[in-house]
């Protein structure tokens, strides 16, 4: 798959999750607290990939651009601190709703640029064999990244993918975790 075309089916998918949120209403907690937990493993894994492999190639792909390539990588850093605030709180937190809303209006901000600004210049200078074996990078690598968010792990290569494998186990068994319990709960 095309590389772009993976990355915006994922910006796809977590704009849908993001209007689900913003119309369930704020007394919804359940459902709130479900659609919160679906975006935060969703923005992970995406966040990771790209920190991982979109990133460094946009940086060699474009030097002269090096300070969009860090800008990004800050906005990230901000969304997976937000990210670890909200999967720390209950949805009956008063600040919960107002901290994913806050998230969804800066993601949406960052994954616009990338889809008007950064992409177009990338399909115009990278052939579609390298867009193609970018795209097979990155579906495997969102197999084994990072489910939850990690504000304070590298997001730059070459720690990343070693350090992002490790915690992605660690996600996936905390994750079966917090499902049982909330199973156990109901």
């Amino acid at each position: 798959m095309n590389a772009l075309t993976l990355l915006k089916d994922d910006h796809k998918a977590l704009r849908a999750r993001f209007r689900r949120f913003e119309r369930v209403g704020p007394t919804a907690t359940k459902a709130q607290d479900e659609l919160a937990a679906q975006i935060i493993k969703e923005l992970s894994r995406h966040a990771a990939i790209e920190e991982q492999l979109f990133y460094p190639l946009v940086r060699e792909t474009f030097p002269d651009d090096e300070q969009y390539v860090l800008q990004a990588l800050e906005e990230h850093h901000a969304a997976k601190s937000m990210l670890a605030e909200i999967d720390r709180l209950s949805a009956n937190d008063e600040r919960f709703r107002a901290k994913v809303l806050v998230l969804i209006e800066s993601v949406e901000r960052h994954m616009d640029e990338e889809e008007h600004t950064v992409f177009p210049e990338l399909q115009r200078v990278l052939g579609r064999t390298q867009l193609s074996d970018l795209g097979s990078a990155l579906e495997a690598a969102k197999q084994v990244v990072p489910t939850k968010p990690h504000p304070h792990l590298p997001d730059q290569p070459p720690l990343l993918p070693l350090v992002g494998a490790a915690v992605g186990v660690v996600d996936l068994a905390r994750t079966a975790s917090e499902n049982a319990f909330r199973r156990i709960c109901r």
